[in-house]
């Protein structure tokens, strides 16, 4: 392990630790780490891909742009704990690094993280997170549970064409269930759970009335698109070891945010649920050839 990635490793928890030292200058960072100004901001930039000061705005930044999302502070207050002396300071500095002022992003929010040089961001609620030095792989289980959600919300599809529909529309029984489910619109739901996380990650609006009363044919179209889209977007987390990264949802009445691994974890969650009822439903109409969606076989016959 080199000098300068050590000193980078140090430097980021001890930033974590001061974030809101607005009064410690450049020679103070460096004096903490016992380097002098010029050699402590050169390693940093080497292993960083920027100087320690920059690192330190843009994270303070970061952090900024998730309380413009999470609260209602005035954008003076925001831009005062970002260490800006003035909002006309903070408006230029926040638009220069999201392409748009505050104002406008705190009513149409994307992204929170700013660069990718380096893989250090603001993580909510207050904490910075140091990516590992080794790219470690997320776990190839993970993908295989939802590439089987996949294949199993076609197989349901596939056998509801096969349904009436009076079948697919009799309300399926469900303890404390006031919405009155039915297969199509359980079906419906699955793909666009999907789609809405899609969407959601694009930063672009999802079409709620594509799940009105929606066709067979709709649903293995749109099947077709938002389930390997939603795969390729859980590969590229797993692949890059993102699990813990977050994305903003702007869907939402108020826009949150959220991890990857938490929305992954969220779907495969809740996608269980319904898929049991849509088999067991399955079942009663003498259709059981899914049996009860256990991913077990199917994992092992891909192994």
């Amino acid at each position: 392990m080199t000098v300068a990635a050590d000193t980078f490793a140090e430097f980021v928890d001890g930033l974590a630790a001061a974030l809101d030292d607005h009064e410690a200058t450049g020679e103070d960072w460096a004096a903490r780490h016992h380097f002098s100004r010029y050699h402590f901001d050169r390693m940093i930039k080497s292993v960083a891909g920027e100087p320690p000061q920059a690192l330190r705005r843009r994270i303070l930044l970061e952090r900024a742009a998730y309380r413009m999302i999470t609260t209602r502070a005035p954008l003076l207050d925001i831009a005062v704990e970002a260490g800006y002396s003035s909002h006309e300071a903070f408006t230029r500095a926040f638009t220069k690094a999201y392409d748009v002022a505050p104002r406008e992003w705190r009513k149409k929010p994307g992204h929170i993280q700013i660069g990718e040089a380096n893989g250090v961001h603001f993580v909510p609620p207050a904490s910075i997170r140091l990516p590992s030095r080794d790219v470690v792989r997320g776990p190839d289980l993970l993908e295989k549970m939802v590439a089987h959600h996949v294949w199993l919300t076609g197989e349901m599809v596939r056998v509801a064409g096969h349904l009436t529909d009076d079948q697919l529309d009799e309300t399926v029984v469900v303890e404390d269930d006031d919405e009155g489910q039915t297969i199509r619109s359980l079906l419906s739901r699955l793909v666009g759970q999907m789609g809405m996380w899609n969407a959601a990650m694009a930063t672009r609006d999802y079409d709620w009335s594509a799940e009105d009363h929606e066709s067979i044919s709709s649903m293995r179209r749109r099947l077709g698109i938002e389930g390997p889209r939603y795969l390729a977007h859980v590969r590229e987390v797993c692949d890059q070891g993102r699990i813990e990264d977050t994305f903003v949802d702007a869907l939402c009445e108020r826009a949150e945010v959220f991890t990857y691994g938490g929305m992954i974890a969220h779907v495969l969650t809740f996608a269980a649920y319904r898929r049991t009822v849509v088999v067991l439903a399955f079942s009663r109409l003498g259709h059981d050839e899914l049996g009860w969606g256990d991913p077990m076989r199917w994992v092992a016959d891909r192994a």
